[in-house]
């Protein structure tokens, strides 16, 4: 009998083994690969527990039934967007690989105003509702229950007694901390409010930890935001207080922006979008594109166009983010710059929030400034903005980090900027930062402790399980 269940045990092992050889490989970049499979091969059975529980970067099969159900619904917004079509020039084949990937085109006829001030944005948005007329969607990870959400919440209150239609969708693990007093908030106030990929246990999801880190707001269909900014204190961390980075948009480009949160909305009700996202009419000369991104989509999106830009910078490259940990395509596309002759210049937060992924992202520090990338630390505060610059003909601004996080298992947004006026916006900012930062030296960076040496290196370990 003994013999009977070592042998069953053996063989259920190497079943496990096999079975990861045809599954492990789906949609994976080869060092989530080689880690899984080496993690299964020498423990089967606790090595496929762990799979079972976040081993799937996708989502389930209603999900991408529902998805798919909403492909003509982008499609008409795209194809009625065709009328402001973007003339892009030699910037057209970026366009075109991002509206393969995210389904949006390239827009003319914006107004993008570049605000990197906490309050004034929370202040404007404030206004903006007080000022709508149909309706207010809110598309966010976090919303708390704090002074800011309640003063946001308040003004929701408002345009709800003036007859406004007033939805709000939030991540409930981004908001785990707010999310019962949020949600009892918004209802007190009128609000209709659901909750972003919420854990299901009979329809779950492939993995607890796939979020929606959108922030997207649309009031009546005219003016829209999008950034890395919560409805949140900006020092809801003790200690901690951020500096964030959003674009307040009218013009053509907010269709693109209601028909992702009117998408996502949708797919966490299922019911379709009742009518067709109204284009708004052109305010402005700003040529802009959004860029959607996460599991529901084939590919990645903005790790996509990142690694390819990346390889076509002639000049100069400026990455902002307050997470970073790249993959081997966007490492070997910076170390490639750099060999080229491209000042590559990343600028992180110089304060910590994450202290794992602090960690991690530090395991990587020394071969890039080997290869002669810059990093900069942002003092003071958490530059918890998300953009990129590349030789003034491109700037990114949204909600991904450079992080395999946002590239693989986050719901993103990006917003794609193109005029010279509004890179240069950009640009501008960009150098304030730099500014505000401390330049790391690779002769000072390789002094560090030993024991920080190996938490990096065993932090980064966990990064090639995702």
């Amino acid at each position: 009998m003994s013999f009977d269940v070592d042998f069953l045990w053996y063989m259920a092992e190497w079943a496990i083994r096999i079975g990861a050889l045809l599954v492990v490989p789906q949609r994976r970049s080869p060092a989530a690969t080689r880690a899984w499979l080496l993690l299964i091969f020498f423990l089967p059975v606790p090595g496929l527990l762990l799979f079972l529980t976040i081993g799937s970067p996708q989502f389930p099969a209603w999900r991408k039934a529902r998805f798919r159900t909403l492909e003509p619904f982008f499609r008409q917004t795209a194809e009625a967007l065709g009328a402001h079509a973007a003339d892009l020039g030699d910037r057209q084949p970026i366009a075109q690989l991002a509206s393969t990937l995210g389904h949006m085109p390239a827009v003319d006829g914006n107004e993008v105003e570049l605000i990197d001030d906490y309050d004034k944005v929370i202040d404007l948005l404030v206004a903006d509702i007080d000022g709508a007329r149909r309706y207010v969607h809110l598309l966010v990870y976090i919303f708390a229950d704090d002074a800011v959400g309640q003063k946001v919440a308040a003004a929701l209150g408002r345009a709800v007694s003036r007859g406004v239609e007033a939805r709000v969708m939030f991540d409930p693990v981004g908001s785990h901390r707010w999310r019962k007093g949020t949600i009892e908030l918004l209802r007190g106030h009128g609000v209709d409010v659901r909750e972003a990929l919420p854990w299901r246990f009979i329809r779950g999801r492939a993995r607890r930890d796939m979020r929606n880190h959108r922030k997207l707001f649309v009031i009546d269909g005219v003016i829209g935001y999008a950034g890395s900014q919560n409805l949140v204190a900006k020092d809801f961390r003790p200690g901690v207080v951020n500096h964030e980075l959003v674009a307040r948009t009218t013009g053509p480009i907010v269709a693109a922006m209601e028909a992702i949160v009117r998408g996502d909305w949708s797919l966490e009700t299922g019911k379709p979008p009742a009518s067709p996202v109204v284009i708004p009419a052109p305010t402005g000369t700003a040529q802009a594109q959004l860029l959607p991104s996460g599991a529901d989509y084939t590919q990645e999106g903005f790790e996509t166009v990142l690694v390819w830009q990346v390889h076509q910078a002639r000049e100069r490259i400026v990455i902002v983010t307050p997470y970073f940990i790249p993959d081997e395509d966007l490492l070997g596309a910076l170390h490639t710059a750099t060999a080229r002759g491209v000042s590559v210049d990343i600028v992180l937060s110089g304060v910590v929030d994450q202290r794992l992924v602090n960690l991690s992202q530090r395991s990587y520090y020394d071969g890039l400034l080997t290869a002669g990338v810059k990093i900069h630390l942002y003092r003071g505060y958490l530059l918890h903005a998300k953009n990129v610059g590349i030789d003034g003909r491109l700037a990114v601004v949204g909600s991904s980090n450079v992080d395999l996080r946002s590239f693989q298992l986050n719901q993103e947004v990006s917003l794609l900027l193109y005029d010279e006026a509004t890179v240069a916006k950009v640009d501008a900012i960009q150098r304030g930062y730099l500014e505000r930062s401390d330049l790391l030296k690779l002769e000072e960076w390789r002094r560090r402790p030993v024991l920080h040496r190996l938490g990096e290196n065993i932090a980064r370990l966990f990064n090639s399980l995702l």
